[in-house]
C-alpha cells in the first residue's frame, strides 16, 4: 500500500457529500469516490435532459445549517439559493392548489378548492407547524441519529420526548377530513415523492409535508449545483475527491477495515474508516470474506424495494403549458382510470420557446409496468394538461431502455441509445431510485439500517438509515457518522467543540 487515508467516502449523493465535507473540515485526511455513480443529467443534440428529480427540501432544517455554520458556508448558501413563489401546486380532476408562502393567501386558496373544511384545515397546518417546531428543537441537538449504544439511545430518545407525535406512529393526522377528501391525497402524495419508505408514521409524514409548506429553496443548477458546492468545499479543505473511481473490495483482517481496491489501480488504499451511502448488503458485498455473525445478521431489519422512482424528461413547446404552472407541482392521476400521480419540474428550454419538464412517477410494481410507463406518465399529464402531446419535442426515461423519441419534425422518430452515449447517456436501462418497506423499523417506525455496519470501521450514511426522513434523513446520518468517527480521535474531537466556539466568517 502506497498511499494511506483516514476515511474512504463511497458515493456523491447527499449524505456521503456532507460526512466527507465536515471530516475533511476537522482535519481527516478524506476520499471520495464516485462509485460509478452517473451524473444527475446527460444530452441529447446539446440538449439536457434529466435522470432524476431533485427538489431543495432541507434548507430549513436544522441539521443542514449546523453544518453550513461549521464549514462557515451560510452566507454563500444562502446567496445560491431563493425561495420559491408558489412554492407548489397541485393538479387533478377537479382541483387547482397553489401553495404560497403567504398565510393568507394559502387560506384564499383553501377557502376556493375546499369550500367548507377551512376550521379543520387550519387546524391541521397549526398542528404540522408545532410538530415541526418540536423537531426542530430535537434536531438541533447533536445526538446520534438513529442511536446504536445504549448511552447513544438515551441521549436520542431524550431529544426526541418533547416530540409528542413521534410516540404515536399511527395517528391519523388528518382525522378531521373525510376518507375520500382530495387534501388527504395532496398530504400523502407530497410526502410520498419527499421521503424513501413506503410506509410513513405520522411524524415522518408531518415532516415529509412539512418540508414542502414550511418555505423551498431553490437551486437554479439543481442537484449538479449541489454536488458542485459540496466537492468544492472538501478538496478547499484538504480532501480529495474522484468522481471516476470505485472501490471494487474491502480488504478488512481481524474483522477491521484495513484498506479498499480500487478499479484499474494495482495497489490498494490503505484506511481506517469507510462510509458508504448504499445499503448495508451493498456494503458486505464489498467485503465477502467477512462472516457477518448471525446473532446481528438476525437483528437488522429487512428492506424491501417496494417501489420504485421513474423518471421522464420532456422538451415541449411553451404554448403547450398553462403560464401559472410553477417549477413544482403534484399531477394527481385518477386511479380508476389507472394513471398515475406524477410529481412534475419546469425549467427553461435550451431553445426559444421551449420549457424543460421532468415527470417522476412512483411505480409500485416496476417489471410488467416499465414497458408502458412512458405512455402512463404522458396520459396522466395529458388528462391535466390539455394538447400537451401535441407539443412534445423529445421524450425519453433513461429507465426503460426504450429508443428516444424525437418528435421536432411532427413525426415520431426513435433514437438508439446507442447515440446517447455521447451525451453521457446510456444504451442500457439504468437503475431506477428504489423507495423502501422497512419491516422492522425502530426508532418510534423512523430508522432502518444502523450507521455501524458490522465490519468494523465500517458506516453508512445514506437512503436506508433513515429512510422516512427523506433527506433530512441523510443529512441526520452523515453528521451523525461524522460525530461518531470524530469521536476516535479525542485531539480532532476537540478541534471539533472549539470550532463552535468561534464567529463564522465567510
Amino acid at each position: 500500500m502506497n498511499k494511506h487515508y483516514d476515511v474512504v467516502v463511497l458515493g456523491m449523493g447527499l449524505g456521503p457529500l456532507v460526512t466527507a465535507a465536515l471530516l475533511s473540515r476537522r482535519s481527516w485526511r478524506v476520499l471520495v469516490l464516485g462509485q460509478a455513480e452517473r451524473p444527475p443529467a446527460y444530452s441529447f443534440d446539446g440538449i439536457p435532459l434529466s435522470r432524476r428529480a431533485f427538489t431543495l427540501l432541507f434548507g430549513a432544517s436544522p441539521v443542514w445549517l449546523r453544518a453550513l455554520g461549521e464549514l462557515a458556508q451560510t452566507m454563500t448558501f444562502r446567496r445560491m439559493t431563493r425561495p420559491l413563489e408558489p412554492m407548489f401546486q397541485v393538479l387533478g380532476d377537479g382541483l387547482r392548489l397553489e401553495v404560497p408562502p403567504d398565510v393568507e393567501r394559502f387560506g384564499a386558496e383553501i377557502d376556493r378548492e375546499f369550500a367548507g373544511v377551512r376550521r379543520a384545515t387550519d387546524d391541521l397546518y397549526a398542528e404540522l407547524g408545532r410538530v415541526n417546531g418540536e423537531a426542530d428543537n430535537a434536531f438541533e441537538r447533536d445526538v446520534v441519529w438513529p442511536p446504536g449504544t445504549f448511552w447513544e439511545t438515551r441521549a436520542t430518545r431524550r431529544a426526541l420526548v418533547d416530540v409528542r407525535l413521534a410516540e404515536s406512529p399511527g395517528r391519523d393526522l388528518m382525522a378531521d377530513f373525510p376518507a375520500s377528501h382530495k387534501l388527504r391525497r395532496v398530504v400523502h402524495e407530497t410526502a410520498r415523492h419527499g421521503t424513501d419508505a413506503t410506509h410513513l408514521p405520522a411524524f415522518a409524514l408531518a415532516r415529509a409535508h412539512g418540508s414542502l409548506t414550511r418555505g423551498v429553496l431553490r437551486l437554479d443548477g439543481g442537484e449538479a449545483e449541489l454536488t458542485e458546492f459540496l466537492v468544492g468545499r472538501i478538496r478547499a479543505q484538504g480532501g480529495e475527491v474522484r468522481p471516476a473511481d470505485r472501490a471494487v473490495s474491502i480488504v478488512q483482517r481481524g474483522g477491521k477495515v484495513r484498506a479498499v481496491e480500487l478499479d484499474g489501480h494495482a495497489e490498494p488504499l490503505g484506511v481506517n474508516f469507510v462510509v458508504s451511502g448504499g445499503t448495508l448488503q451493498d456494503l458486505l458485498r464489498l467485503a465477502p470474506t467477512f462472516p457477518v455473525p448471525r446473532r446481528l445478521a438476525d437483528a437488522y431489519v429487512e428492506l424491501l424495494a417496494e417501489e420504485h422512482r421513474y423518471c421522464v424528461s420532456l422538451l415541449v413547446r411553451d404554448e403547450a403549458l398553462p403560464p401559472p404552472l410553477g417549477v413544482e407541482s403534484f399531477v394527481l392521476g385518477e386511479p380508476s382510470r389507472a394513471e398515475l400521480s406524477v410529481h412534475l419540474q419546469r425549467r427553461p428550454g435550451p431553445l426559444p420557446g421551449t420549457t424543460l419538464l421532468l415527470a417522476e412517477a412512483l411505480l409500485t410494481d416496476a417489471t410488467p409496468r416499465i414497458a408502458k410507463a412512458r405512455e402512463a406518465v404522458l396520459s396522466t399529464l395529458a388528462a391535466q394538461i390539455p394538447f400537451l402531446e401535441r407539443h412534445v419535442l423529445l421524450c425519453d426515461s433513461v429507465h426503460d431502455g426504450r429508443p428516444l423519441w424525437d418528435l421536432r419534425g411532427g413525426a415520431r422518430v426513435e433514437v438508439d441509445r446507442l447515440r446517447l452515449r455521447q451525451g453521457g447517456g446510456s444504451a442500457e436501462a439504468e437503475p431506477m431510485v428504489p423507495r423502501y418497506r422497512v419491516a422492522g423499523a425502530e426508532l418510534f417506525g423512523l430508522a432502518a439500517e444502523p450507521l455501524r455496519a458490522p465490519l468494523e470501521g465500517a458506516f453508512l450514511c445514506g437512503r436506508s438509515v433513515l429512510p422516512s426522513l427523506g433527506q433530512e434523513g441523510e443529512l441526520l446520518a452523515a453528521t451523525s457518522v461524522a460525530k461518531i468517527i470524530t469521536r476516535t480521535d479525542g485531539q480532532k474531537e476537540k478541534m471539533r467543540r472549539e470550532m463552535w466556539s468561534k464567529v463564522e466568517m465567510s
